[in-house]
């Protein structure tokens, strides 16, 4: 059962609640909108058809040439999972608080909904990444380490139409943001904390970078996908991959037998691709 805690409960909720609504900063980053190509139609199958790839022939000139054939591959994403969570409110848990109890519970309801999309989708990310690569021996912890690891990033993937500065992202988690900072530092690399917008903090060697909180990278099950990324981060080309959220956050609220208030549900449906020929666009990174 739901209890509305003790004290006097004008001040105790009032206080709670500000304090939910203002600490912003003990929220998790959403980062997938900022590198992929987000789709929020009401497209349940969405198409990617390409051709194969051809290769110019260079010869002396005699006006001659041979005809190659071609072929169309039919690639496709999916919406076939969902993020889901729901509450029950009492009414008189709403009717005694002071402030607009179901309001806050929505907020953060669809807050943990959008995280909980943003961990699948960087998770299938990082899991069908094509590209490889591992740091050396600390990682991103040591600031030694991060013109190499980034140098060789970049490597990855320059000479691709899409890989400009600022085309090109890293998603690490908080943990890894000490070598970072201090490389930065040392490097005379401006670095500004933007982690409230889309988890941004800085552009080191153009490349975006983005922090998640630890944790977000698993080895698990997710909605029936195995990944293995526990210790592993992603870089890649933006929106090269594309998540689809048709209808956007979701929302009802209902009526329960037998218990007074209402039953409400915050959701949203959820499909990611990278798109096969865009798979060594992404580097699945391994910490050392």
């Amino acid at each position: 059962m739901n209890t509305i805690g003790t004290g006097t409960y004008s001040s105790v909720w009032r206080q709670a609640f500000y304090s939910s609504m203002m600490q912003k900063v003990l929220r998790n980053n959403v980062v997938a909108e900022a590198i992929c190509d987000v789709r929020r139609g009401n497209d349940y199958y969405i198409q990617n058809p390409y051709g194969s790839q051809p290769a110019a022939q260079l010869q002396a000139t005699d006006g001659s040439y041979s005809v190659s054939a071609w072929t169309t591959t039919d690639d496709t994403l999916t919406v076939d999972n969902e993020v889901i969570y729901a509450e029950h409110i009492y009414d008189f848990e709403r009717l005694l608080a002071k402030y607009d109890l179901f309001a806050n519970r929505v907020e953060e309801q669809a807050d943990a909904i959008a995280v909980g999309i943003d961990k699948y989708v960087l998770n299938l990310l990082c899991e069908t990444a094509t590209g490889t690569y591992t740091t050396p021996a600390g990682g991103f912890t040591s600031a030694a380490n991060i013109n190499v690891i980034m140098s060789n990033l970049i490597s990855k993937v320059a000479g691709y139409r899409g890989a400009k500065p600022g085309e090109m992202f890293l998603v690490v988690e908080n943990t890894d943001l000490p070598g970072i900072i201090q490389a930065a530092a040392s490097n005379g690399f401006s670095f500004a904390d933007r982690a409230l917008e889309n988890g941004w903090v800085a552009n080191y060697m153009g490349v975006d970078i983005y922090v998640v909180r630890t944790g977000t990278f698993v080895d698990d099950t997710l909605a029936g996908d195995v990944v293995t990324n526990s210790g592993h981060r992603v870089f890649g080309v933006k929106r090269v991959a594309t998540y689809a959220q048709p209808g956007g956050m979701r929302f009802e609220e209902k009526g329960v037998t037998a218990k007074t208030g209402i039953e409400f549900v915050t959701y949203g449906y959820v499909g990611f691709k990278l798109w096969a020929q865009n798979l060594a666009l992404c580097v699945d990174i391994t910490i050392a």
